[in-house]
């Protein structure tokens, strides 16, 4: 694998993946408070997976991010038959009440070559590393917390989070903002084939990276690991 000055890293399915026990209990509270048609778990768990699904696609489409406490309103509104009385909902607390729960149930690293790779990739000093994620129903302030607790955060130099800029990915204003954020100091004139963009998702990642100039690779839904960058 070559050398680049820069590695811009997805986040989910890359780096990290969800523990299995937050998506339950996330389930089980909307179906204990936002269930007025009694839709079962399985009807509940199934309207957050079409949801999911449904805004990625919007996202990935439009280049631009509908946040979490719209897509929260969305689950409520589908499971209460395309409800749209939201006028009592405290959304805010609902948030920090979903983000507890993550918390409790922390996403874990998604390989244990992890943080070996990232580490090697940095102790040239020669390049530097970046996270470009979109986000979902978890907002990037609280996957910030994530990673310090997983210590990937000290072995980054950067993260970039669609929440916050109303971008997603493919956009190339997303990575044109990655790009832009690249500390020129320790980069002066670094050039588009120098940088690479690794991630999980052919539309996303590979499509968005390629359509900008710059590398990329495609990692975990094929038979590539992260590991792959250090052969």
């Amino acid at each position: 694998m070559p050398f680049y000055k820069h590695y811009s890293f997805d986040l989910w399915l890359t780096l990290i993946k969800s523990d299995p026990a937050f998506k339950i209990e996330r389930t089980k509270y909307f179906h204990a408070n936002f269930n007025a048609t009694k839709k079962t778990i399985e009807e509940v768990a199934l309207v957050f997976r079409q949801v999911d699904l449904m805004v990625n696609a919007i996202n990935e489409k439009t280049g631009k991010n509908i946040d979490a406490d719209e897509m929260y309103l969305m689950v409520i509104s589908i499971i209460n038959g395309y409800s749209t009385a939201f006028q009592d909902i405290d959304v805010e607390g609902l948030y920090l009440e979903m983000e507890a729960l993550l918390l409790k149930h922390m996403p874990l690293l998604y390989c244990s070559e992890c943080i070996d790779v990232l580490s090697q990739l940095r102790e040239s000093g020669l390049s530097t590393v970046s996270i470009l994620s979109n986000t979902g129903f978890i907002k990037g302030k609280t996957l910030r917390k994530v990673l310090k607790h997983l210590e990937l955060d000290s072995l980054l130099d950067f993260q970039l989070y669609s929440d916050e800029f109303r971008l997603s990915k493919p956009n190339r204003e997303f990575f044109q903002l990655m790009l832009d954020t690249i500390d020129q100091k320790k980069h002066p004139q670094i050039e588009l084939k120098q940088i690479i963009h690794i991630g999980d998702n052919p539309i996303a990642d590979v499509r968005g990276a390629e359509a900008i100039g710059i590398n990329s690779l495609l990692i975990n839904s094929n038979h590539l690991s992260i590991s792959h960058l250090l052969s």
